[in-house]
């Protein structure tokens, strides 16, 4: 079952967060006991640590402080909005890495199996690569977005990093993964021919400063993907309390919070992580970063409304733009005003993607006879 290698949180620290305000977060979790059986009746979220940094290209510059976010986290208030939400607990440190990973993969597949999306606080970012491959056998093509600074292509040939996984999931089979998109990638630091790759495979990326003169934009990008992964690493410099962070442009806290949001909110996204946080340095500020983070993520789903994109339904209305041998066919939701695109899929491939999160702007673009980037680098991957 793979959870009998979990280490449940302290008896101690749970009676600390039982003690919390029946108005905080700690009214909405129970906590694993170490039991074979976990009973996942209603539950909707599930937190798991991992502690191992193995893999990772920085320097350790603290232990790992998960119980700390914990009482952070649950002493934080609520909206209004309920949620029953599961932790359960660490995962410690194998003796090899592999075991780690092992043990990692073998407990997210029970949950998504279960359709709880687990909140994943980790060590080196490569346990992505075992968060992507937690879906062998449930799901057929995989959508990866990432915040980071760099593309974390690596070099293939190599064993894999914490930057070099996502080269890793382009050429391990079984091929599942259908889409990656960057968010906040720093062009200084990521060399030409990644950038070049990047093109090649029609994956996404969006620049730092596109995001920062229109947030919005990772919204569409969010609301298509399965499984988010966040290197904390890319949060700049001047927004935390550690001097050897020299990461000076970089996310703002606040940015962190949006993204996280909109991960929540996102009806298709099933898997978040924020790794790489042995590489900063321990502090309160820190602490409040990643609970917060964690806290927008959750009031994101809590908002979720799980709109099923439908020509025949009244709340949708559908718009035709012909552009030159081509007619896009938009959907517009009248109740919460998001778009979609529809992507021509010419083999009938039931498991390729038939709709594209948009927005209004790809519908003004269009009409200009601009043709979106993100349509035209799905239509082609759904003619292969």
């Amino acid at each position: 079952m793979a959870f009998e290698f979990l280490a449940p949180v302290k008896p101690e620290l749970q009676d600390t967060i039982h003690s919390f305000s029946n108005q905080t977060l700690s009214n909405f979790v129970s906590f694993y006991d170490g039991e074979e059986e976990i009973d996942f009746e209603n539950v909707e979220l599930a937190i798991i640590c991992v502690k191992d940094s193995r893999n990772s290209n920085y320097i350790d510059k603290s232990d790992f402080f998960y119980d700390e976010i914990r009482a952070e986290l649950y002493n934080m208030y609520v909206g209004n909005w309920k949620l029953k939400i599961l932790d359960l607990g660490d995962v410690v440190m194998g003796d090899e890495f592999s075991d780690t990973a092992y043990v990692f993969k073998n407990i997210l597949s029970q949950l998504y199996r279960k359709s709880v999306i687990p909140l994943i606080l980790g060590g080196s970012q490569d346990l992505t690569f075992y968060q992507y491959r937690a879906f062998d056998g449930i799901k057929y093509m995989v959508n990866l977005s990432t915040a980071d600074h760099k593309f974390d292509l690596g070099n293939s040939d190599m064993p894999m990093d914490g930057q070099s996984y996502v080269g890793k999931m382009i050429i391990d089979e079984p091929y599942n993964l259908f889409n990656y998109c960057n968010l906040g990638y720093q062009t200084y630091l990521s060399p030409q021919e990644e950038i070049d790759l990047m093109d090649k495979l029609f994956f996404e990326a969006v620049r730092l400063g596109e995001l920062k003169h229109d947030f919005t934009r990772a919204e569409p990008v969010l609301r298509d993907t399965d499984l988010f992964s966040i290197d904390i690493y890319c949060v700049k410099s001047s927004e935390i309390a550690d001097a050897s962070h020299k990461n000076i442009n970089g996310f703002s806290t606040f940015d962190l919070c949006k993204l996280s949001r909109y991960a929540g909110m996102s009806d298709k996204l099933s898997s978040f992580g924020i790794y790489e946080l042995q590489a900063m340095k321990a502090s309160e500020s820190l602490t409040q970063l990643v609970s917060q983070m964690l806290w927008y993520f959750m009031e994101g789903f809590s908002l979720r409304l799980n709109e099923k994109v439908s020509e025949q339904s009244s709340t949708f209305t559908k718009y035709s733009v012909p552009i030159e041998d081509e007619i896009l066919i938009f959907f517009k939701s009248e109740i919460s005003q998001r778009w979609w695109i529809k992507i021509p899929n010419e083999n009938n491939n039931a498991h390729k993607p038939s709709l594209l999160a948009c927005d209004k702007q790809d519908y003004i673009d269009a009409t200009s006879s601009i043709i979106p980037d993100r349509w035209f680098k799905a239509k082609y991957k759904n003619s292969l």
